[in-house]
């Protein structure tokens, strides 16, 4: 699927606060906290339809928030290819992959269980879920030009 570059790339957006990509390491962190409810905010219209968030209850998959999930990795790179990764940024994202898999794909889950989400939508969710594994996978081994090489190309070539 392409995107628009300039309105998902690395330009900022606003859909209601929920929206925005991260500019700094710490709007970055934040992000990743709101998207895997692991921020205390659960108040929150960014806890709420974050990427968890708006699995459950279900409200229909959101792409704005699977490229605010790898903005906010683009964005924190460096701090996590160092000796010490910051943990709950490393648990946030595990926490989307497993959470998101465990809700979504497995067909015990609620979210295929109960019909809310069909095959095509389950194929979706699984190549995002794929993605941002991947990305966090290739940054914590120290290779940031490969972790965002196949994002770049399927979602942001000219």
């Amino acid at each position: 699927m392409q995107t628009d570059e300039t309105t998902l790339g690395q330009a900022a957006y606003d859909r209601d606060t929920v929206g925005r990509l991260p500019v700094t390491s710490a709007d970055a962190r934040e992000t990743l906290l709101f998207h895997s409810c692991k921020h205390p905010d659960v108040d929150s219209p960014r806890w709420q339809r974050g990427f968890l968030g708006s699995l459950r209850p279900f409200t229909g998959l959101q792409e704005e928030n699977f490229h605010e999930v790898m903005s906010a990795l683009r964005t924190l790179a460096e701090p996590l290819q160092a000796d010490m990764v910051p943990r709950d940024v490393v648990s946030g994202v595990i926490g989307i992959c497993h959470f998101a898999r465990a809700w979504g794909l497995d067909s015990a889950g609620p979210l295929r269980r109960d019909g809310h989400i069909d095959d095509v939508e389950a194929v979706r969710l699984e190549e995002w879920i794929w993605t941002i594994s991947y990305a966090l996978t290739m940054i914590l081994d120290g290779d940031v030009t490969e972790a965002f090489h196949t994002y770049d190309h399927d979602y942001f070539r000219n």
